[in-house]
């Protein structure tokens, strides 16, 4: 059985790759991008509110930054694909890779340590409640406003123009939308989201590293497909509701394989776990609607 700290704690990181899973919801469904920046961008965000909070800035000024150079980089990513002719997923890669260099020169060394400092946590602190309860609180209010806002953009003449890119490029061209500029700020939106979340990650750890986006991917396509086998995708606010619900079964999964005795598994394993969780969730829809389709097949 997990503990209620240790509960809190992956509802905390299951929140935040909430963010992650919007930003690929984003490229991946509404874009048909396959966008391997997040790798990249996820660290690059957390460098940047890092190192701004250690030079003084306040917390939330920092974090907005951190959302500014994730939507830079993902708008290279998208630049090298639609005026270069790069194919997206080899652009991203690019991207990713240039990033590792790039997050090295911005923090000036491989790690930065945050405990101490000031963060957007900090004042939250005060409050009456857990301190374990605290990040909880505050990110499920980010998420909530993130939610409303990615779903206001999708339903506003612009996100309607991007739905239309990602569906139909020939026809959206035919119609009169610019493809090449959905694609841009699509992608530049969807790494704003990754770059938010790494910066409330290194806020929420104390700590920035340059390798703590490995995997950030897998985690982010885990928790997208997983809240789809859970909820149908059917509307926008579903699609974004499920990303949420997906990662923190995701990250509540992990939490009980990791404190389960009996399956003998350890810190290690963590990939393994992830392999396995995302492969059930890619195959789990589909034996479901077989076995609906067979129990229907036999009341007929």
């Amino acid at each position: 059985m997990l503990s209620e700290i240790a509960f809190y704690g992956a509802v905390e990181t299951g929140l935040i790759y909430g963010l992650v899973a919007f930003g690929i919801y984003l490229s991946f469904r509404v874009l048909d991008f396959p966008d391997l920046t997040v790798d990249g961008s996820f660290p690059l965000g957390a460098a940047v509110a890092a190192v701004l909070i250690m030079e003084g800035w306040n917390p939330w000024l920092a974090t907005g930054s951190a959302v500014l150079a994730g939507m830079a980089a993902g708008a290279v990513t998208a630049i090298l694909n639609v005026k270069l002719n790069i194919l997206n997923l080899l652009a991203s890669i690019l991207t990713m890779i240039a990033l590792y260099s790039i997050n090295l020169r911005v923090m000036g060394r491989p790690n930065i340590a945050l405990l101490g400092e000031e963060t957007v946590l900090t004042p939250w602190y005060s409050l009456d409640i857990a301190y374990h309860q605290v990040p909880v609180l505050l990110f499920a209010i980010v998420i909530v406003v993130a939610l409303i806002l990615l779903w206001r953009f999708m339903k506003s003449e612009t996100g309607l123009a991007m739905r239309a890119t990602g569906a139909n490029p020939r026809m959206a061209r035919a119609q009169g939308i610019a493809t090449g500029a959905m694609i841009i700020l699509g992608v530049a939106v969807s790494n704003g989201l990754v770059g938010l979340a790494g910066a409330l990650f290194a806020q929420s750890q104390g700590a920035a590293d340059v390798t703590m986006g490995v995997g950030v991917i897998v985690i982010g396509l885990a928790s997208l497909i997983g809240g789809e086998a859970v909820i149908t995708p059917s509307t926008v606010v579903r699609a974004l509701i499920a990303c949420v619900v997906g990662a923190i079964i995701y990250r509540l999964a992990i939490a009980f394989a990791l404190n389960a005795d009996f399956l003998g598994l350890q810190a290690q394993d963590l990939n393994l776990i992830t392999a396995v969780l995302v492969t059930l969730a890619i195959v789990l829809p589909g034996v479901r609607t077989s076995l609906v389709n067979k129990l229907t097949s036999k009341k007929a």
